[in-house]
C-alpha cells in the first residue's frame, strides 16, 4: 500500500511545474511511511511513497525499473495472486530480482501490455512510465478500492493517489458547481468529477494512456451482469463459500502483522472466522460508544471474537474522544466527502494499526447482497402490496411525527415517512432520493441566488444519468444493487476506508471484492440476495452453522457516529459562530444563509430527522474551503 504521483510535461511552460515534485510526494507521506523515492528526467516526473507490506527489502522500493532500464512502475495497491503469475512468468523464461507482487506486475505488463489487467486479482493504481516510447500507461482496479486522480491540458499530464498531492503542483482551483450541487445531495462526489473543473478521477475497472500529449481512456472491465436461472439455491450457496474462504485465503499474504475489524456484523464476523481458520493467531479489533449504547455493538464483537478464539480489542470511546480526532479527520479531507461514519473508521484504523500493519474487513458485502434498509425498502416498492400502498397513504401522519436517528421511535417515523415519498417517484428518482440526504429543491435552494441559475440543467443531469442508467423504468432488487456498486460503493465506501486507513497508515483488504466472487454474485437472482424477511440472504444462509446463533435476527445497525448530541454539544460553537455564521457563509458567497439558518434552526429542535447529514456536509466543504481556498 502506498501513495503515488507524477508528472509528464509536454513543453517548458509544463516543465516548470516539475518543481512541485517532492512537494506532492511527501504530501502523500501517511499513505507511504516507509520510504521515498523520486525519479525525474527532461520531461517526466515520478514519485513513490511506500508502505511495506509484500517483500519489505530496498528491492521492492519504488519507482521500480526492468534491467533493461526502459520500463519504470510506481504501484499502490496488493496483487494478491502475483505468486501464481510469477510461475507463469518463470516458465517463459523471465527472471526476477525480487520477491514483490511490484515487479511481478511490471514485467508481467512488459509481456502482456494492457491485457495484463485482466489477469490481476487484487486492488491497484499503477503507472508505469516506457522511457523509449516516452508514453505513460496508468489503471485503476475493478471496483475502486484505490484512488487515481489526474489532471490534462495543453502543457502537462498529472496524477496522483490523493488531491492534496495534485494541488502541489500548483493548479488552478476552480470550483465545478454541478460537483458541488451533487455532493450537498450525497455528501459525496462520483467519479469521475471532483470538486474542481481540471481534475478527473480515473473510473473504476479503466485504463488509461499518455501518448504524443494525447490522452486516451479505455475499459477492461465491465461487471457481467447476466443472471443465471438455472443455477439452484444450494449449489449457489457452496460455491458462494467456496469463493469467499479462496478470496480471504488469498488476503492473508503479508510480511507484516495482519488482523480483522470486527463490528459484530455478519459481514465482518464470517470474514474473522474464515481468517481464523487459516490464522491461529488471529487478532480483531472493534469499537464501540460509552456513552450511547444504541450505536453500541461490542457485545456482538466479544461474542464472535469468543466464538472464533481471536485476541480480540476493543476501542471504547466517548463523545469526547470523537471530537478530541475531528480536526485530524478534517484536516486529511482534501476534497468534501462527508459520510460521517468515516469518523469511526479513522479512529479504528488509528487504533489498529498500533497492533497491526493489514487489516481486513467487510466492505462491499451490503451492497452486492442488498444489506442495507433501502434495499429493503426497494425490494418492498418493487413487490408492493396493499402494506406499502398503505404507508404511502399515510404519509402526511409520518410527516407529522418528530424523526431522529438517535432513537427506535424516532428512525423508524424517519424511515417510514422517506418510504413514503420514494413509492411515489420513478424507479430512477426513487433511487436518486434514498441515495441521497435532500432533494433537489432543497439543495438549489441552500446554494447562494447568483449559482441557482441553470445549474443543474447544464451538466448535472448528463452525469446523474450516466450514474442511473443501470436502472430501468421497471426495476429490479439485482438493478439496484448493481448502481450501488457502481456508485456507493467506490464513491462513499471504499472513498472512505482508503482515505481514513491511510491516514493512519494502514492497509484494508476486501475480500468480498475479489472480482471471481462479485463475478458470481452477479450471476445469481435477486431472490437469493434478499426476500420479504430477510436481507444478504445466501451470505446469512450458507454460515448459519458457522457463526453464533445470537447474530440473527438482530436489527441492521450501520457504521454511524452518535452526530446529533455531538452538534448540541461540543460542536456547537464551531458550528453556530464560525463554520455556519452568517458572517462567514455571506462573505463566502456560495451558500444561501437563510437556509442555513432554517437547517441549524432544525438541528437544535425536538424533530432534526436527518438534519444532521447536511450539517455534516456543510461543516466537512467549509473546513475544507477555509484550508484550500
Amino acid at each position: 500500500m502506498c501513495g503515488i504521483t507524477g508528472i509528464f510535461a509536454f513543453n517548458l511552460v509544463g516543465k516548470m511545474n516539475m518543481i512541485h515534485l517532492t512537494n506532492a510526494t511527501m504530501a502523500l507521506a501517511k499513505r507511504g511511511p516507509d520510504f521515498q523515492d523520486i525519479y525525474h528526467d527532461q520531461f517526466v516526473g515520478l514519485g513513490h511513497r511506500r508502505l511495506s507490506i509484500i517483500d519489505t527489502s530496498t528491492l521492492a522500493n519504488q519507482p521500480m525499473w526492468d534491467e533493461s532500464k526502459r520500463f519504470a512502475i510506481i504501484f499502490n495497491g496488493e496483487i494478491f495472486n502475483y505468486r501464481e503469475l510469477r510461475k507463469e512468468l518463470e516458465s517463459k523464461g523471465i527472471s526476477f530480482f525480487s520477491q514483490s507482487d511490484t515487479e511481478v506486475l511490471l514485467k508481467l505488463y512488459m509481456l502482456e501490455k494492457e491485457k495484463c489487467l485482466n489477469k490481476l486479482n487484487g486492488f491497484f493504481a499503477i503507472c508505469i512510465y516506457d522511457k523509449q516510447e516516452q508514453t505513460f500507461f496508468l489503471a485503476r482496479d475493478r471496483y475502486g478500492v484505490k484512488p487515481l486522480l489526474y489532471l490534462h491540458d495543453e502543457d502537462k499530464f498529472i496524477f496522483a493517489s490523493e488531491m492534496k498531492s495534485i494541488m502541489q503542483y500548483g493548479i488552478e482551483k476552480a470550483i465545478d458547481y454541478n460537483s458541488l450541487y451533487t455532493y450537498l445531495q450525497l455528501n459525496y462526489i462520483p467519479a469521475p468529477d471532483t470538486i474542481f473543473k481540471t481534475v478527473k478521477k480515473l473510473l473504476p475497472g479503466h485504463y488509461l494512456k499518455i501518448n504524443n500529449r494525447q490522452l486516451a481512456v479505455d475499459k477492461f472491465y465491465t461487471i457481467p451482469y447476466q443472471s443465471d436461472q438455472t443455477v439452484t439455491y444450494e449449489s449457489a450457496k457452496e460455491k458462494f463459500k467456496d469463493l469467499l474462504e479462496v478470496s480471504v485465503a488469498r488476503r492473508l499474504v503479508a510480511d507484516v502483522p495482519l488482523g480483522c475489524f470486527l463490528s459484530g456484523g455478519i459481514d465482518s464476523s464470517v470474514i474473522t472466522g474464515l481468517a481464523r481458520k487459516h490464522k491461529p493467531d488471529l487478532h480483531t479489533f472493534s469499537i464501540g460508544f460509552k456513552d450511547e449504547k444504541f450505536f453500541d455493538e461490542t457485545n456482538y464483537a466479544n461474542l464472535v471474537s469468543k466464538h472464533f478464539d481471536t485476541e480480540h480489542t476493543v476501542f471504547s470511546l466517548t463523545n469526547n474522544n470523537l471530537y478530541e480526532h475531528v480536526n485530524s479527520i478534517l484536516d486529511y479531507i482534501d476534497e468534501p466527502f462527508a459520510d460521517s461514519s468515516a469518523i469511526n473508521v479513522y479512529i479504528l484504523s488509528k487504533e489498529t494499526r498500533k497492533h497491526a500493519t493489514v487489516a481486513l474487513s467487510g466492505d462491499g458485502a451490503d451492497e452486492l447482497l442488498g444489506g442495507y434498509n433501502k434495499h429493503a425498502a426497494h425490494y418492498r416498492v418493487i413487490h408492493k402490496s396493499w402494506k406499502e400502498n398503505l404507508v404511502a397513504a399515510l404519509e402526511p401522519i409520518w410527516k407529522a411525527l418528530p424523526k431522529s436517528r438517535n432513537n427506535s421511535w424516532g428512525n423508524k417515523a424517519r424511515q417510514l415517512s422517506r418510504f413514503a415519498e420514494g413509492m411515489k417517484l420513478a424507479s430512477k428518482e426513487r433511487y436518486w432520493r434514498w441515495a441521497g440526504f435532500a432533494t433537489k429543491e432543497e439543495t438549489i435552494k441552500l446554494l447562494h441566488p447568483d449559482l441557482q441559475t441553470n445549474l443543474w440543467l447544464n451538466e448535472f443531469y448528463p452525469r446523474r444519468n450516466a450514474i442511473l442508467q443501470s436502472i430501468p423504468d421497471k426495476e429490479t432488487i439485482n438493478d439496484i444493487l448493481l448502481t450501488d456498486t457502481q456508485l456507493v460503493l467506490p464513491n462513499d465506501m471504499l472513498t472512505k476506508v482508503d482515505l481514513m486507513s491511510m491516514a493512519n497508515s494502514l492497509e484494508v483488504r476486501t475480500p468480498f471484492l475479489d472480482y471471481e466472487l462479485v463475478n458470481f454474485i452477479f450471476s445469481l437472482p435477486g431472490e437469493f440476495k434478499i426476500n420479504a424477511s430477510i436481507r444478504k440472504r445466501i451470505l446469512q444462509d450458507a454460515y448459519k452453522d458457522f457463526l453464533p446463533e445470537k447474530l440473527y435476527n438482530r436489527p441492521k445497525k450501520g457504521f454511524e457516529v452518535p452526530l446529533l448530541k455531538w452538534f448540541r454539544r461540543e460542536m456547537k460553537s464551531l458550528i453556530t459562530d464560525d463554520l455556519l455564521a452568517k458572517k462567514f457563509i455571506d462573505e463566502q458567497g456560495i451558500f444561501n444563509y437563510a437556509e442555513v439558518d432554517k437547517l441549524k434552526r432544525q438541528l437544535f429542535s425536538s424533530n432534526p430527522g436527518d438534519v444532521h447529514a447536511r450539517i455534516w456536509g456543510l461543516i466537512v466543504f467549509q473546513w475544507w474551503w477555509r484550508k484550500y481556498l
